[in-house]
């Protein structure tokens, strides 16, 4: 077992999850999380704050909500600036502003530490599984160091090149899952408004050339009433589109492609999906339709 100690901030939804995947590989994982319960809940080792994860941990797993947060666990008072050291690897978990990340990599370097920024990608049936992608940013040495901490949970890690590559290749992979997610929806009601068997839907879509995540993944246990609670909320969804439009801007490139999805979950945060599983987005445009859902027992059959 690597002598190395692991600390993670941040025990929510994924970061729970990604955690007791450690423990269970074998690892003991100092935690943190304001919510209390939370680490002992995860099978960490509860740690009273950020400046004592700090102290006690190698290597620094984060899984927080936003560049704010992430900001905040960084530069705040007892933040891993001031109480960071040499040799230690941070690695963020996160979903982030690259330009953020960046800074931060930036700051932590002049204290000797690295920074890497580690997109994932599976949600949490991923995380349960140990089954993640995750994309990175930052120095190859640094990552090379820490994969034993990643291989329980993740099958692909990638290296994609210097600091902020891996917040941005995970901010257009969001908004691509955000878009399929929401368009999926509509289909999937007006499927189910012209009285087709969206099984069969599913299995012709899945088959042909409008096949996507949503498709395979997320409209099978759907239409089962399964919305696959525990994964990334309405309104991360939202704030991971806003962030693909900012970083957008900041290239210079049109992001034509956004007013839907935006409009779809920003509908779903309104009518009270804001802290549900983003997949609820189909009751959200199902509540605009007449109340229409799509399992065997909602509404919405010719003739009903």
């Amino acid at each position: 077992m690597n002598g190395q100690r692991i600390g993670f901030i941040g025990l929510g939804n994924m970061g729970g999850r990604m955690t007791r995947r450690l423990v269970e590989a074998g690892h003991r994982v100092l935690g943190f999380d304001p919510l209390a319960g939370r680490a002992a809940a995860a099978g960490a080792d509860p740690a009273a704050s950020v400046t004592e994860v700090a102290g006690g941990s190698d290597c620094i797993l984060l899984s927080l909500p936003d560049s704010s947060v992430i900001e905040a666990v960084v530069r705040g008072d007892g933040g891993l600036l001031a109480a960071g050291r040499a040799g230690q690897v941070v690695v963020d978990l996160s979903t982030a502003a690259p330009s953020s990340t960046v800074a931060l990599h930036a700051e932590l370097a002049d204290r000797g530490i690295e920074f890497l920024d580690a997109g994932i990608s599976g949600g949490a049936a991923a995380a349960e599984r140990g089954t993640l992608t995750i994309m990175v940013g930052g120095s190859a040495d640094a990552l090379t160091s820490v994969r034993w901490v990643l291989e329980p949970i993740a099958d692909k890690v990638v290296h994609m090149g210097a600091s902020g590559a891996g917040h941005a290749t995970k901010v257009l992979n969001n908004f691509l899952n955000a878009v399929s997610l929401a368009a999926t929806a509509e289909v999937m009601l007006a499927a189910r408004k012209a009285g087709l068997d969206l099984h069969r839907v599913l299995e012709v879509i899945n088959a042909s050339s409008g096949v996507n995540f949503a498709t395979l993944s997320r409209f099978p246990h759907i239409i089962r009433g399964d919305y696959l609670e525990g994964g990334l909320t309405s309104a991360l969804m939202t704030k991971d589109i806003n962030l693909y439009v900012a970083y957008l801007a900041d290239l210079g490139v049109p992001s034509l492609q956004s007013a839907g999805p935006l409009a779809a979950f920003g509908l779903a945060d309104s009518l009270g999906y804001r802290d549900q599983i983003s997949n609820r987005v189909v009751d959200a445009l199902g509540d605009l339709a007449g109340g229409l859902r799509l399992d065997e027992t909602g509404s919405g059959q010719i003739g009903e």
